[in-house]
């Protein structure tokens, strides 16, 4: 039925929430999950691409943990495949191709992510991908 599923991550709680659902359901379906963490530049911040490069490999790191956590806690062993992916551009674009682009079944993403300030100025990532996404879209907190 998800033959492939898409994990966004950008750290936060609710996306590590999102990833411990997107391992239970692959691991029902035997599907695929991949995982994307977005880079977004803001030119005005100071913050350098090699930060925010360092801050994705760490939110790819912790989706890793939590595979790992979930089989020592469960007993199993979960042969799920895996490919981690990190982009640049805007966070919901690039979910949003990358979900095209890779044929993806369903997307789990979390509710609410790290920038409040942002989704309030600019509408929720979660909101506009269960809006435009041609697949399925679970969102959790």
């Amino acid at each position: 039925m998800y033959e492939k599923i898409l994990l966004p991550t950008d750290g936060s709680e609710a996306s590590e929430n999102a990833a411990k659902h997107a391992i239970v359901i692959a691991s029902k379906y035997n599907s695929m999950i991949f995982v994307l963490t977005v880079l977004e530049p803001q030119p005005t911040s100071g913050i350098t691409m090699d930060i925010l490069k360092r801050e994705g490999q760490t939110y790819l790191d912790n989706i890793s943990k939590i595979f790992k956590n979930i089989e020592k806690e469960e007993g199993f062993e979960t042969d799920i495949k895996r490919c981690f992916l990190m982009k640049e551009g805007t966070a919901a674009d690039e979910i949003l191709k990358t979900a095209k682009k890779e044929e993806i079944g369903l997307i789990v993403i979390g509710g609410s992510g790290k920038h409040a300030l942002e989704r309030f100025i600019l509408g929720s990532v979660a909101e506009k991908i269960v809006r435009e996404a041609k697949c399925p879209v679970l969102t959790v907190h």
